[in-house]
């Protein structure tokens, strides 16, 4: 089954900013990455000094929800607070985040493609027509 939530994106404080999620809501984090932590690729240069100790990506479940979030970089460069939220949806399969993806942004700006990633899932990014921000993501390779 489809599930939809939420991704906060942060100018440098999203990891003070879960940690305090954290002790309020409690649980525990399944995954919390750093830029530094990335693999280099052709298509991703290596962080910078000043944004490789920010949260590439994080996780805490709460209910049946879970919300995520990560920082800005000086690359992509601050993000408006308020302007700052996607809905991420995870799907069941591949099909599904094709049909999603090209069905949600159709009118829309494509950030970027559906496409295999290396942390083992097919991932894309888009702004529909109406201006909210949207993240498709079928896990490949589920981590346990």
């Amino acid at each position: 089954m489809t599930q939809v939530n939420p991704y906060l994106i942060f100018n440098g404080t999203c990891e003070a900013a879960f940690l305090f999620y954290q002790s309020v809501f409690g649980g525990e984090f399944p995954y919390m990455g750093k830029f530094k932590d990335m693999p280099p690729s052709e298509n991703c240069p290596p962080p910078s000094a000043e944004d490789a100790n920010r949260i590439m990506h994080v996780s805490l479940p709460i209910g049946n929800t879970i919300l995520m979030g990560s920082d800005s970089t000086s690359q992509s460069g601050d993000v408006v607070i308020g302007s700052n939220v996607s809905v991420s949806i995870n799907t069941d399969s591949r099909a599904e985040a094709d049909r999603l993806f090209n069905g949600l942004s159709a009118g829309g700006t494509i950030i970027m493609p559906m496409e295999s990633t290396f942390w083992g899932a097919y991932f894309g990014m888009f702004t529909d027509k109406f201006g909210i921000h949207w993240m498709v993501n079928f896990d490949e390779n589920p981590q346990k």
